[in-house]
């Protein structure tokens, strides 16, 4: 059994994480702002409501229960933030990184795992899988939030023992939450779904539980040592034809029409800058595939769009 402190606990992603910590028979403490609805279900599972700037009470937790393993979830992405992220976010997110880490380091915790996103990529013009090695080339409020994030931990960790973990997170979904999905084949201006030619064109995104494997797999290591940056997706990409074949069954999405591939769009790059969630088309057919080798010695990546729940 580890000790184990997960921040944004109540979140899309946080409570799942928890959950599965928690069949694996771990202590976990958890806070977020919100309150938790896994409160009283397990007795291995403690909760503190507080926000994450907190820096007396989020410090308390960590010293007071010898923590070896640091989730840090908060200030994550999808249903945890407004699609707009501002200079107050970003701020907010670089204070509460500093005391985290510093304070994780100084209990001694074994690793910090922090997620990061596939965004930090950009855009790729090349045809090679994008690796942990590729240049990051975001330009979002969102992508430079999360590359400080990255570049605080590994400093707070340099001269420690405490090993950081970066999970650089593709676009996620669950058999309920396709929002991910969905926008890649939806024109919210036409209201409605289109595809280019037969949809066979791809995108790389992760099922929740791919990644809930992983942080499950970093923590239950029973030897070695693995740290750095890690690309968290599914193994295969997921083509347009099988996101509306998906919608549809779901009735999520109705009538799909066929847009003509060669057409000149504009971009919105103010757009693009604050809003983390945007997807311009014209950007359909650049290099989508993020390769995730490295953190398949981790976890299996057994979950697909055919098989989540």
């Amino acid at each position: 059994m580890s000790s184990i402190l997960v921040t944004g606990a109540s979140g899309m992603i946080g409570k799942i994480v928890v959950a599965s910590l928690l069949s694996k028979k771990h202590k976990v403490f958890g806070t977020d702002s919100k309150p938790s609805d896994l409160i009283g279900v397990d007795p291995n599972f403690e909760f503190t409501q507080t926000e994450i700037t907190n820096k007396a009470a989020i410090t308390q937790l960590l010293e007071s229960n010898r923590i070896e393993f640091l989730v840090h979830l908060a200030n994550t992405a999808d249903n945890d933030f407004d699609a707009f992220i501002s200079d107050t976010e970003m701020k907010r997110s670089k204070l509460t990184d500093k005391f985290l880490y510093d304070a994780a380091v100084k209990v001694g915790c074994k690793s910090i795992t922090i997620l990061s996103t596939t965004q930090v990529y950009g855009i790729q013009k090349g045809r090679d899988p994008i690796r942990e090695t590729c240049p990051e080339k975001g330009v979002s409020n969102y992508t430079n939030m999360k590359l400080d994030s990255e570049k605080a931990l590994m400093k707070a960790t340099k001269k420690s023992s405490t090993i950081p973990v970066i999970a650089r997170l593709a676009p996620i979904y669950t058999a309920e939450f396709t929002q991910n999905l969905h926008q890649r084949v939806f024109d919210a201006k036409e209201n409605v779904a289109y595809i280019y030619k037969e949809g066979e064109y791809g995108f790389s995104f992760c099922n929740l539980y791919n990644l809930v494997d992983f942080i499950n797999g970093i923590i239950n290591i029973p030897s070695g040592r693995y740290e750095g940056v890690y690309n968290i997706a599914d193994t295969r990409m997921i083509t347009a034809a099988e996101i509306v074949e998906y919608e549809k069954k779901k009735y999520r999405i109705g009538a799909v029409i066929q847009k003509n591939p060669n057409i000149v769009l504009s971009v919105n790059k103010g757009q693009m800058r604050t809003d983390y969630r945007y997807f311009d088309p014209t950007f359909t057919f650049y290099n989508w595939n993020i390769d995730n080798t490295k953190a398949r010695r981790i976890s299996t990546f057994r979950w697909n769009l055919s098989n989540t729940k």
